[in-house]
């Protein structure tokens, strides 16, 4: 049997399944994740590292040059869902899979159709001002993408619904995420090196039987996974919901 047959079957044994993705979930939609020798954090024009530049003291001192980094390499407006996020959106349309946790901040797994999505770093898509609390969507930004946003009925300064450096994770959202996964029968693990916490800590409340990572590399989870999978995760979720 190979990869994507062993998967196929997993998913047919259980009924509780949830996802838990990263920055390599959206690699396949032309996103750069953070650490590989192409990512964001390699990025060189930038006088400070891109960990500095997205951190909640950066954005309170430094609001230009944050929107500068922010606006141009963390937004991506034109990108689509791939396989991958289409795949586990069919997952949930068929009952097996019941929640979709996620690092990432790009919106994608909602516009393949997928309905339980828990954004444990927030979204470009929810921005708010920080004096009258005016809701804004990722077009206004958009509008106003080569200097520091601000709201267009206080003045105010607008800060995207992300979780930056130095801020903590949203209650609601993580206590969520932590129900499902400690209810969940199975997890997969797509895209993500688990390095990141404390989101890469929500491992800890599976309880389940079967435990499955799709990634490019190792991570600190390998020993206590039933499957491993090194191949693209959009190919290895599209594979396996075919022969569902």
């Amino acid at each position: 049997m190979n990869e994507t047959a062993a998967l196929a079957a997993m998913i047919r044994k259980h009924e509780r399944i949830v996802f838990f993705g990263g920055a390599g979930v959206s690699t396949e939609s032309n996103i750069p994740d953070f650490r590989s020798s192409d990512g964001i954090y390699k990025k060189k024009r930038y006088p400070y590292p891109a960990e500095h530049m997205i951190s909640h003291d950066f954005y309170v001192e430094h609001p230009s040059e944050f929107y500068d980094f922010y606006m141009h390499e963390m937004i991506y407006p034109d990108a689509r869902a791939n396989d991958a996020h289409k795949a586990l959106a069919a997952l949930e349309d068929m009952g097996k899979l019941q929640a979709v946790v996620t690092q990432n901040i790009d919106g994608l797994h909602q516009q393949a159709g997928s309905k339980t999505v828990y954004e444990l770093h927030g979204s470009v898509h929810r921005n708010y001002c920080t004096k009258c609390h005016a809701f804004y969507g990722l077009e206004a930004m958009l509008q106003q993408r080569n200097t520091v946003p601000c709201c267009s009925v206080c003045g105010g300064i607008l800060k995207p619904d992300v979780v930056l450096y130095g801020e903590g994770l949203d209650q609601h959202v993580l206590s969520s995420a932590i129900r499902v996964i400690s209810e969940a029968d199975m997890m997969i693990v797509g895209g993500t090196s688990l390095v990141v916490y404390p989101a890469a800590g929500l491992l800890q409340y599976f309880r389940g039987q079967t435990l499955v990572l799709i990634n490019k590399d190792e991570t600190g989870m390998d020993e206590k996974a039933d499957l491993i999978i090194r191949r693209p995760i959009g190919k290895v979720l599209k594979e396996a919901v075919a022969q569902l």
